[in-house]
């Protein structure tokens, strides 16, 4: 099992879910969010290793929750 945590950032359900459940089956601890404000609540909450953000989301985008979570950390991003 790894130790892995990583942040699934997503507002296309079936996208969101499949990248969950891949990465669920190497293991890795996965949690999600449907848009970019949950995400970054989640983010303070959790503190992932790894984020995968959709880059266009409605309201919040990708981007917009990049600049967020630069100004507090630098955890690596995966953008979509």
């Amino acid at each position: 099992m790894s130790d892995a945590r990583v942040l699934v950032i997503d507002d296309d359900d079936d996208i969101r879910g499949l990248v969950v459940t891949l990465l669920e089956r190497t293991g890795i601890t996965v949690h999600d969010s449907a848009n970019g404000r949950d995400g970054l609540r989640e983010f303070h909450a959790w503190r992932p290793d790894l984020v995968i953000l959709d880059v266009s989301m409605p309201e919040l985008d990708g981007w917009n929750v990049l600049k967020r979570i630069r100004d507090m950390s630098a955890v690596p991003v995966l953008m979509l």
